[in-house]
């Protein structure tokens, strides 16, 4: 459990931890002489009987510190707003107070400091003046306890109220091994024999020694491993979300990090400069949000200035009210969906409003319609599964799941059971693309109509070839969703499919007399030009037919599926293209799925041009896609199999 102090400046934060832990969490010489902290604080108390060790972080109570204060404040379980008993209600007692409710902190208590300093009435009146700033908050009620650190009363009373509240704490239910390792970077620095050491709070997921980490957000993409590890101020194999995290990190130096980046997992790494929020005006703030306004964004330990768009809700959005928002951000920050965000005004003077990641890729435009509201909508259900059920309902072009799994900090797609089974497109043996099951019949009758339409204006052609029917069915729908819907509607026998034509099962081309006079000349001379294929000028030639007649004839022939136009005028029987498709196969089983030019040409003796040449006609026919300066293999892909 991770305790959190906070607190007006000179409320004795720091000393009522010294108290807790004997430890002293002002470490800088700056901090010694003026008396104040400037920096975050850490100290340890171990959880008699038991293996449990509470972490506290000491956090600046000065105005100017407030974002230091906000760095630390994200991610603890527990925290402590001190209110001195001679003071009273301060400034940045009113701040925190807000910034601990804002970050949705789940449990707390006020404690009532330097009691030595004033008398029972006092106490009474500043107990009173705490209530009355904590009415209609989350810390309404939160229990009170008035301690003077300098003589120690009070002080046992509030570590056992802590060691009750450590006993009852509940495991993190984001440390499962689906969930990505998340650490907010709050400090670094260099350790001799040691290294590069970062420290921050594990967010989610788990860490081990020796695993590989990426560092976000990073222009340069850097991956750093990890060489040992203190987790809760003890040297560990692993550590766990809710613990405060040094990690020593091997082969890169600390001037590669700084406070507000992020350690994480791999598969979950992400960055934006626009997120989707659900934000909660403060009840005590005197001026309404604003579409337009500048602030800083707090997310993790990271302060970005950034611009607030009202998407739903009252704009301007008053005190106490809630809606949708996006923020604009200057630079790209890590955020993954539910971590909380506070936002402070432009000149970082008070606190205004705070919620919760609904959407890490928030969309530049179309921002307020009415399906992208719907899917803001489904971010904001409860638990995984009801997030993604809504978001397939809310998709009806398809979700994709790979970005879905990274926004949640999910190490991989594990796709919970559901209420109707999703059409499920995959990308490299992984699920890349999903279909709720009514918008799959959706998708299926607008492919059948599209067809039929080009039936009724093309009749002698046997049918459009799959890239252009989903430029005509279903424009928008991503490739891999797409090849998977006309999968489908294949094997459920609604279409068919020959060569790299799709048409409806009652319609074919029929050939005149003299394109079945052609077509019986061209047979064998096309069967024995082997991988080279034949010319339309060299076939006009052969058999002494005019050029445009056989051109016509070769075209209607690839319409009925019988020849392959791997470009204008170039014709390749279909045993030839199945051959250079298994060798296609073959060169991407060996090669991570990926076929080179370089490859293909000298394992079919063809040359670098023609090779090319019918590389991609196999990325246009959907049995390769181009990835680069190589195809990628579609493992999803059938076309041109050799029968049995």
């Amino acid at each position: 459990m991770i305790v959190g102090t906070a607190g007006h400046i000179d409320h004795g934060k720091s000393t009522l931890v010294r108290a807790l832990t004997g430890v002293d969490t002002d470490r800088l010489p700056e901090e010694k002489r003026r008396g104040i902290s400037i920096e975050l604080g850490y100290a340890f108390l171990d959880v008699p009987e038991s293996s449990q060790r509470m972490g506290f972080i000491d956090v600046p109570g000065h105005e100017r510190l407030v974002r230091t204060m906000l760095a630390g404040a994200t991610g603890i379980d527990l925290g402590l707003l001190l209110v001195a008993a001679d003071d009273g209600v301060m400034p940045q007692t009113r701040e925190h107070l807000a910034v601990l409710s804002l970050l949705g902190v789940p449990r707390g208590a006020i404690v009532i400091t330097k009691a030595d300093r004033a008398d029972a009435a006092r106490h009474q009146a500043v107990r009173s003046d705490v209530q009355a700033l904590s009415a209609g908050t989350p810390w309404a009620g939160a229990p009170m306890f008035v301690v003077s650190a300098t003589t120690g009363d009070g002080v046992p009373v509030l570590r056992q109220w802590l060691f009750d509240q450590a006993s009852r704490a509940v495991a993190r239910r984001d440390v499962t091994s689906a969930c990505g390792f998340r650490l907010a970077i709050d400090r670094a620095f260099t350790l001799d024999g040691v290294g590069t050491v970062v420290t921050g709070t594990i967010h989610a997921g788990a860490v081990r020694v020796g695993d590989e980490l990426a560092l976000t957000p990073s222009p340069q993409a850097v991956r750093v491993r990890v060489r040992s590890l203190h987790a809760q101020n003890r040297a560990v194999e692993h550590a766990v979300a809710g613990q405060r995290c040094a990690v020593a990190l091997s082969g890169v130096a600390k001037d590669a990090f700084e406070r507000g980046q992020w350690l994480t997992t791999p598969q979950v790494a992400l960055a934006g400069d626009r997120i989707d929020v659900q934000l909660t005006l403060w009840h005590a703030e005197t001026q309404a949000l604003r579409s337009g306004m500048h602030v800083h964004v707090h997310v993790g330990a990271s302060d970005t200035p950034g611009t607030l768009a009202i998407l739903q809700g009252a704009d301007p959005l008053p005190p106490g009210a809630t809606g949708l928002a996006q923020l604009v951000l200057q630079q790209p920050i890590g955020a993954w969906h539910g971590d909380r965000v506070v936002l402070r005004d432009a000149s970082a003077s008070r606190t205004l409003a705070g919620g919760s990641v609904l959407d890490p890729f928030a969309p530049a435009r179309y921002r307020r319609t009415p399906q992208r509201l719907a899917a803001l909508q489904a971010h904001a259900q409860p638990s995984t599964s009801a997030r993604l059920s809504a978001l397939l309902d809310a998709s009806p072009m398809g979700l994709d799941l790979q970005r879905w799994a990274r926004a949640e900090g999910q190490r991989n797609v594990a796709l919970p059971a559901l209420l109707s089974q999703p059409l499920v497109a995959s990308v490299d043996g992984q699920p890349a693309w999903a279909l709720d099951a009514l918008a799959a019949d959706a998708a299926q009758r607008l492919l059948t109509e599209a067809l039929g339409t080009y039936h009724a204006e093309q009749p002698e052609e046997l049918g459009p070839d799959a890239a252009r029917l989903r430029r005509l069915a279903l424009p928008k729908m991503p490739e891999p969703m797409w090849r998977a819907v006309l999968a489908r509607t294949l094997a459920q026998g609604v279409v068919r499919q020959r060569g790299a034509f799709v048409h409806l099962p009652e319609h074919g081309v029929k050939l005149s007399a003299s394109e079945e006079r052609i077509a019986q000349k061209v047979a064998t001379l096309l069967a024995a030009s082997g991988f080279e294929g034949r010319w339309v000028r060299d076939l006009a030639r052969d058999t002494r037919e005019s050029e445009a007649l056989m051109r016509t004839a070769l075209s209607r022939l690839a319409q009925r599926g019988e020849l392959h136009q791997v470009v204008k005028d170039l014709f390749y029987p279909p045993r030839a293209i199945r051959q250079l498709a298994s060798i296609a196969r073959e060169i991407g089983a060996l090669n991570g799925a990926e076929i080179s030019a370089a490859r293909f040409r000298d394992a079919t003796q063809l040359g670098r041009k023609r090779a090319i040449q019918v590389l991609e006609y196999f990325d246009r026919v959907g049995l390769l896609r181009r990835a680069g300066d190589v195809h990628k293999l579609r493992t999803d892909s059938d076309v041109f199999k050799e029968p049995a």
